[in-house]
């Protein structure tokens, strides 16, 4: 026997195989070894990138935090440009709406006095209607008088002849200077 044996008496003693506790202690180097080469650095290197590419969000937030307030400050002076012409827009309106208003004023003072004129051009033209109308009736009220105190019938052409006659001679300004009542 070998020197080492009695040490390995010992190993053994305590249920441990020796050439199996080599076997497993090699395959966990290869197996360890593996694992680095295959997994582990693809896996740091996965996080390296992802841990850039967090950094990189992070910076890209906080440029587009820094954008986001240039735009507000922008769009805040903006907003009051606009205002202001807003203002002056409203402005002008104001004027604007004074003079259209002036000019409707304007236009209606005119189209009232064109229909009071139009108006009372339909009044006189009624008016001289009405006149000749009551001309014929009274014409026609006289015939039939007439002929109710002779009790007899004229010739109706000489009595609108006559009729006429006296309607001319009668005055023409509606006033009752020839005509006496009884």
């Amino acid at each position: 026997m070998n020197i080492l044996q009695p040490a390995f008496l010992g190993v053994g003693a305590l249920g441990i195989n020796l050439p199996s506790l080599l076997a497993q202690l090699i395959n966990f180097s290869l197996l360890l070894t593996l694992l680095s080469v295959l997994a582990y650095k693809p896996l740091l290197r996965v996080m390296d990138e992802r841990r850039k590419r967090i950094q990189e969000g992070l910076e890209a937030a906080e440029e587009s935090k820094r954008r986001l307030s240039d735009t507000e400050k922008a769009v805040a002076e903006e907003f009051a440009k606009a205002r202001e012409e807003g203002q002056a827009l409203v402005g002008q309106a104001q004027q604007m709406s004074s003079r259209i208003q002036e000019e409707g004023r304007t236009q209606a003072r005119a189209e009232a006095e064109q229909l009071l004129e139009r108006a009372r051009s339909e009044i006189q033209m009624e008016r001289d209607g009405a006149i000749a109308e009551l001309r014929r009736e009274f014409a026609d009220l006289t015939i039939t008088a007439a002929e109710r105190v002779i009790r007899r019938s004229l010739d109706e052409d000489t009595h609108r002849q006559l009729i006429e006659e006296v309607l001319t001679e009668a005055p023409q300004d509606g006033s009752n200077r020839g005509i006496q009542r009884s």
